[in-house]
């Protein structure tokens, strides 16, 4: 199985760095970065902005910056669309479902084996998460259970969760 994290409108640079060190780790070797997540070396900023972002993404990513390869996705609906028609199952890493969505949920460590051939991760945004319009895209919607009084995991900390688990199918 092939997993693909998409980190659609992460704000952190941090987290972004993050998520590249530990796709990495997981021998994951691309990620589709959309919307307003910072890019690594992004051609369409300023250089001093550029610099100042390859700074802070590189102080979490620890070289994985370079070795794990990053798509620009100018239009996420578009690209998720076509990888399905492709044959990839979309997952959406989501803890706040909407009524209508709970059929699509399943819960990590619980779910049904994933045998697709490629799977999409989808990461979205801090605190709003997942955008209304990417949601219908989503074959399932992947949950981590929590034990503690949160409710959520830093997004960096989901995405290693949720793709470690998703690496032992591979």
């Amino acid at each position: 199985m092939i997993v693909t994290p998409v980190l659609h409108n992460i704000r952190s640079v941090y987290n972004v760095g993050a998520i590249l060190r530990t796709c990495d780790g997981l021998g994951i070797t691309e990620v589709a970065l959309s919307g307003y997540t910072p890019k690594y070396n992004n051609p369409a900023a300023l250089p001093h902005v550029r610099a100042k972002l390859n700074r802070q993404i590189e102080k979490s990513a620890l070289g994985a910056e370079k070795t794990v390869k990053q798509e620009l996705v100018a239009d996420l609906a578009k690209w998720l669309e076509r990888r399905k028609t492709q044959g990839a199952m979309i997952i959406g890493l989501e803890n706040n479902l909407k009524a209508d969505e709970e059929p699509r949920k399943i819960i990590l460590g619980a779910e049904p084996d994933i045998n697709e051939e490629e799977v999409i991760l989808v990461l979205g945004e801090e605190v709003k998460g997942i955008p209304t319009e990417i949601r219908k895209l989503c074959d399932c919607f992947l949950e981590i259970p929590m034990r503690g009084q949160k409710e959520s995991f830093n997004v960096s900390i989901a995405a290693a969760i949720a793709l470690w688990e998703l690496s032992l199918r591979a």
